[in-house]
């Protein structure tokens, strides 16, 4: 009776030990996501002031440094990865997982696209004319990106799906203002052929933008699946 007791005993402890050591690694997958959305937030934030400074300097900066978020992207998968062979999580924590590696991919293509944005301002700056004019002003659609995707990241630190949901509505306004700024574009080059190279990745500046928009509101889906359980896919368009 007495080894028995002591066998007891020992399996609990060593199953409160693996317990443990499964939430505390769980809280560090936590951190490392939430690092990596802090520094895809910042790299976004200086591609939109780019629209603004047309700064080359800056865009050049932008893309040398893609090769951190890539790096931390394949570290968060390997964690993940790591956590599902070791433990082989159920239920909520298996969609926590699950909703991490989502929303990691998507914090990388974030970080893809302002590389892209930073292309386009390089590329414009070495294909336009004298006369040229950069027709339109993207500060209030990179404005309602950036917080797309804070609003986004939020729902995920506090696990809010109301939260998620109201990044849907901005994303109607993001399309909108896509629409707009093709339409734009369109006349210009009709008017002015001289400045179509330019104009077009003008354009394409746009498009950039409404895809971020996506990439948050794939995020925003992810982290309604890890709150309710709930596969959620708002649009067609945002895949």
């Amino acid at each position: 009776m007495t080894s028995y007791v002591v066998h007891r005993k020992n399996v609990m402890e060593k199953n409160v030990s693996r317990h443990m050591y499964f939430h505390r690694e769980i809280d560090q997958l936590k951190k490392m996501i939430l690092n990596l959305g802090t520094l895809v937030e910042d790299r976004l934030r200086r591609a939109c002031t780019l629209l603004e400074t047309k700064d080359e300097g800056q865009a050049q900066a932008i893309m040398s440094e893609d090769w951190e978020i890539d790096d931390m992207e394949i570290r968060v998968e390997e964690e993940c990865l790591k956590i599902l062979a070791l433990h082989q999580p159920v239920a909520r924590d298996l969609r926590l997982i699950v909703s991490i590696i989502k929303i990691n991919s998507e914090l990388e293509r974030i970080a893809d696209i302002a590389v892209n944005i930073a292309k386009r301002i390089l590329t414009i700056n070495n294909c336009k004319t004298a006369d040229f004019i950069f027709i339109l002003d993207y500060q209030p659609m990179a404005t309602k990106v950036l917080e797309m995707v804070k609003t986004s990241l939020d729902a995920l630190v506090t696990e809010d799906a109301g939260l998620a949901r109201k990044v849907f509505l901005m994303d109607d306004q993001v399309n909108r203002k896509r629409d707009a700024a093709y339409k734009t574009v369109m006349e210009e080059i009709s008017r002015n052929s001289n400045n179509a190279a330019c104009l077009v990745n003008i354009y394409l500046i746009a498009r950039h933008l409404e895809r971020i928009g996506d990439r948050a509101n794939n995020i925003a889906e992810e982290v309604i699946y890890l709150v309710e359980g709930e596969i959620v896919r708002s649009s067609e368009d945002s895949h």
